[in-house]
């Protein structure tokens, strides 16, 4: 009996020992601790050291205000064009209220979880296959809003959702790809057909403004070669004119006359001396025997010409 006594008391000792050690909570950081009493909300418990009340406090939820990243399992979604898709992502949330997270709903995660999907399924039922591969930021800020409105009584707060992958089905892709190598072609046979229209353009421009350069040339060599001759002829025929006036001038000097004289004699000699030379033409007078009186009356002639 005495040892049945023991054992009882025993156990109730541990048992209080117990009780009172599971009456200390220590909180980390970004923690929160929901204490119910008698099966009642009592209180919220941030970080730091507290003590429970034996036997009638309990710990009934444990919340981290963390932002959580939850992952959404893959899903099928049919497109606007009948086309199925396989769509997963990531969803981002914060515990703004402990006591509402804990008390409006039995599982905020789930229930996050499964707004997400079927919000995805109805928006993208909504769209064609392009724009749902194009428009990933428009579908991830609609599920945003859906599920924080639905949410707010959860006392979570929604901050982001991130599709990870769009996968079509492999004759999809196939077509996607054969499209997309087709526009490629496509652009590239364009490149090269402008290239080689603006390469014909330049050369065209280039050939006119070559001629157009060596016509202005030919016209200025002409030009400077006329404005040169008509310089020649000018300056000669001043020379000339000088020749003239300094020999008329000569003339009539004293001696000037016989000097003259003297000249063409000469003259008439040296061309006389080359009737001997083989394809030479000159014009002789008749009397060319006679050759004083032939200079006497050259002479006389040049003295009636002066004035």
């Amino acid at each position: 009996m005495e040892l049945f006594i023991i054992g009882f008391w025993s156990i109730v000792t541990i048992y209080i020992v117990y009780k009172l050690f599971r009456c200390i909570r220590i909180i980390p950081a970004q923690d929160v601790l929901i204490v119910e009493r008698l099966g009642k909300y009592s209180r919220s418990l941030r970080a730091g050291f507290h003590i429970l009340t034996p036997f009638l406090d309990r710990d009934a939820y444990y919340h981290t205000l963390k932002e959580q990243a939850i992952d959404v399992q893959p899903q099928i979604c049919i497109t606007h064009d009948n086309v199925q898709v396989k769509v997963d992502g990531v969803l981002y949330l914060k515990i703004i209220d402990p006591v509402r997270a804990s008390y409006g709903i039995q599982d905020y995660r789930f229930a996050s979880i499964q707004l997400a999907q079927t919000t995805m399924r109805s928006i993208i039922g909504t769209m064609e296959l392009d724009k749902t591969i194009g428009e990933k930021d428009l579908i991830n800020s609609t599920i945003v809003a859906a599920i924080d409105q639905a949410s707010e009584p959860w006392g979570i707060k929604v901050n982001r959702y991130e599709i990870l992958n769009i996968v079509p089905p492999k004759s999809v892709l196939d077509a996607m790809e054969k499209e997309k190598k087709a526009q490629i072609t496509k652009r590239s046979q364009i490149l090269i057909s402008e290239g080689e229209r603006d390469s014909r353009i330049n050369r065209s421009l280039g050939y006119k403004e070559e001629a157009v350069n060596k016509s202005e040339g030919e016209k200025q060599r002409r030009i400077n070669s006329a404005e040169g001759k008509a310089t020649e002829i000018e300056a000669l025929a001043q020379a000339s004119a000088k020749g003239i006036e300094s020999i008329a001038s000569a003339i009539a000097d004293q001696g000037g006359a016989s000097a003259i004289k003297l000249q063409i004699t000469k003259a008439f000699i040296q061309n006389f001396l080359n009737l001997a030379k083989e394809n030479t033409e000159i014009l002789i007078p008749a009397d060319v025997m006679n050759l004083p009186t032939l200079i006497s009356n050259l002479t006389e002639n040049k003295k009636a010409a002066k004035p």
